[in-house]
């Protein structure tokens, strides 16, 4: 016993030796991720204590789920809750095939010049800031903005856009695919850029139209990475954007526009209730690990045993 765990003692040491260097390359990113992701980590105890500012987190009294069954059994729970999934879920099932889309039809550009110019006017709106954006949809999509002045030539009233809370999903996921879809091609052409061409060669000789040879060449080696994206995309189906939700409330499109993220600010740093925020976004985050391993387990089923892990 004691011959074995020496054995695998230096076998282990002269592994480490060799591979040294590289793991020294690793260092500063393991580093990083330890003190900047995994350390906060101590700070969500909080949600579990009655936390207060002067006694600290290990002075604060212990209550349990306290603060859990608090959010759970607001009545705004239901709202909020449904508005982040609704938000979410259409997001994704809207946005996620149109990058795939554009990298298709981009594939199909053969003149690298023109190519090159329809993904510099693709790519440049995910580079605008998220407060330029709101204040773009503002503008446009005001009582004055062009796009009513263009509707009210029609039908003699403008609409309120920005202030009805029906128009208010539409507005924020439009203009998420229109920053963000032409960015997210990127990995999408990049694979399809190492397909074969003589794979579509030997498909024109045998008669196949474009559609064929985007389904039985393109698509098959697409599937991998969509299947990762997907994967990735509905763990974080929870975690949708705050910053351009909260730039995009107005007092009377709450009702659609108010959701996990933008009531965990509210709380926590407009209110001081830290503990009730801490457990909200607690929450949200354990509902985003179990639609991960959800999904893929699902994937990995339809997939051929290929997912995330």
């Amino acid at each position: 016993m004691e011959r074995t765990t020496a054995k695998s003692g230096s076998a282990f040491l002269g592994y480490m030796k060799r591979h040294f260097f590289h793991y020294l390359l690793l260092a500063p990113a393991l580093l990083l991720t330890l003190i900047f992701k995994y350390g906060p980590m101590y700070g969500a105890v909080i949600a579990f204590k009655d936390f207060s500012p002067i006694k600290g987190i290990l002075g604060s009294d212990w209550v349990g789920f306290y603060n859990f069954n608090k959010f759970l059994s607001s009545p705004n729970f239901e709202t909020i809750f449904m508005n982040t999934l609704k938000l979410s879920l259409f997001a994704l099932v809207l946005g996620f095939p149109v990058p795939i889309l554009l990298a298709l039809m981009l594939n199909q550009v053969q003149r690298s010049r023109i190519k090159k110019n329809i993904q510099l006017f693709l790519y440049a709106p995910n580079f605008i800031s998220v407060v330029v954006v709101v204040g773009m949809l503002f503008i446009f999509l005001s009582p004055t903005g062009p796009i009513n002045q263009l509707y009210s030539h029609f039908s003699g009233e403008p609409l309120m856009f920005m202030s009805r809370p029906e128009y208010f999903r539409w507005i924020y996921i439009l203009s998420d695919i229109w920053t963000g879809a032409g960015w997210a091609s990127i990995i999408y052409v990049a694979a399809l850029a190492n397909v074969d061409p003589e794979l579509h060669n030997a498909a024109n000789l045998d008669g196949a139209n474009l559609l064929q040879r985007i389904r039985h060449i393109d698509f098959p080696a697409l599937r991998p990475i969509m299947a990762i994206v997907f994967i990735l995309a509905a763990g974080g189906i929870m975690s949708i954007g705050f910053e351009k939700a909260y730039l995009m409330q107005t007092a009377t499109n709450l009702p659609t526009s108010e959701i996990i993220p933008t009531y965990v600010y509210k709380i926590g740093l407009q209110s001081g209730d830290y503990a009730y925020s801490a457990a909200v976004g607690l929450f949200n985050s354990l509902i985003n690990v179990i639609l991960l391993v959800t999904v893929n387990f699902i994937v990995k089923k339809l997939n051929e045993g290929e997912g995330l892990y």
